[in-house]
């Protein structure tokens, strides 16, 4: 550690330099560290599924796998519903290539009457400037597709990490206790349980508020008479996976049916607000009453969070970007030299700053 009795830049600089080598190595690692900590988080949540297990005397080997296959079970049957609602909107696809073909050419007509360039000289020029893009654009594409497949075929890795972490969860104490050495073996089981329960409560939290966007989302639905309304309702709620434009985005598809299907753009426009209107109560609310109360992290350095992790490992950052925060505050909270950064960290709604001014 860099004695304190070097001078303020020579801290600054230090701890500049360690988080531009810690940033540089999350982003060349990413591969690595997204399917670890989504391993992680799952692996934590199964704790107590397994220690049930194995208070009954099933072997730990044992209690985990019961505990991963429930999971994959789960996910399963979750995504074959979803499945099944998508394989259900295949009557709708007649009626999109038929509005798409109307609305393309009523397009051209606009562009035809007030540009005067007819419909060929636009298709001609249409067809060229797709091939500039993708011609120019094709590493990008590429890239991002290897990225993807080099992406799930890591992610398929994450049933066997979580068995491991399991499996070893007791090691991984002990090493702790070793790397730790400093610090009394019962404050490093007190941070170790802080984490966790940071952790599972952000995913419970996080299921709570699903369910209540999902239910307000399929009520309004069924309200405006748009079909589907349950798929679309709770597509939209799983999007607050991403905080803060979740549920905007999970807006776009319903708000096209809604045009698709519907002979007024007014259901569209009820769509629109109908999820402006849970997206206010959602961010203003719902979240910050369900989830906040278990994770205490202010506004401004979760959009932070979001940014930076977004940057780095682009969905699975936005995903992760909170719960990653609030263990890092858990961490900072500890530590005695770095409280002040996890109370700039902190929540900071709930907190006298007059009685905290130095």
């Amino acid at each position: 550690m860099l004695p304190r009795q070097q001078p303020f830049y020579a801290r600054l600089a230090y701890i500049l330099i360690s988080l531009v080598i810690v940033i540089y190595g999350m982003y060349i690692l990413k591969d690595l560290l997204i399917p670890l900590t989504f391993s992680g988080i799952i692996a934590l949540l199964l704790v107590p599924v397994s220690q049930f297990l194995e208070k009954y005397g099933c072997p730990r080997w044992l209690a985990i796998t019961v505990a991963i296959l429930l999971t994959l079970g789960f996910m399963t049957l979750f995504f074959y519903i979803i499945y099944i609602q998508i394989m259900d909107l295949e009557e709708v696809l007649p009626q999109l290539t038929e509005k798409a073909e109307k609305w393309y050419r009523n397009f051209q007509f606009m562009i035809r009457d007030n540009f005067h360039i007819s419909r060929t000289k636009q298709r001609i020029e249409g067809q060229k400037y797709l091939t500039e893009f993708l011609k120019n654009n094709g590493d990008i594409i590429t890239n991002t597709l290897s990225t993807t497949t080099g992406l799930l075929g890591n992610l398929t890795l994450i049933p066997l990490y979580v068995f491991l972490l399991l499996l070893y969860r007791d090691f991984i104490r002990v090493f702790f206790y070793k790397a730790l050495k400093p610090v009394s073996n019962h404050r490093v089981d007190v941070v170790l349980k802080k984490v966790k329960d940071v952790v599972v409560n952000y995913v419970v939290g996080l299921i709570i508020v699903i369910g209540i966007i999902g239910i307000l989302n399929t009520l309004g639905l069924l309200i405006l008479g748009i079909d589907h309304a349950f798929f679309f309702g709770f597509f939209a709620a799983f999007l607050v996976l991403i905080p803060y434009i979740g549920v905007a985005i999970g807006s776009l598809l319903p708000i096209l049916f809604a045009l698709i299907t519907k002979d007024s753009a007014w259901y569209a426009f009820g769509v629109g607000a109908l999820f402006g209107g849970v997206q206010f109560l959602e961010g203003n609310f719902i979240t910050p009453y369900v989830v906040g109360s278990k994770v205490s992290i202010n506004s401004m350095s979760a959009i932070i969070a979001l940014i930076i992790f977004g940057n780095l490992w682009g969905l699975s950052g936005l995903v992760l970007a909170l719960p990653i925060t609030a263990i890092i505050k858990v961490i900072f909270d500890s530590i005695e030299g770095l409280r002040p950064y996890g109370f700039l960290i902190g929540d900071a709604d709930h907190v006298d700053v007059q009685k905290r001014r130095v």
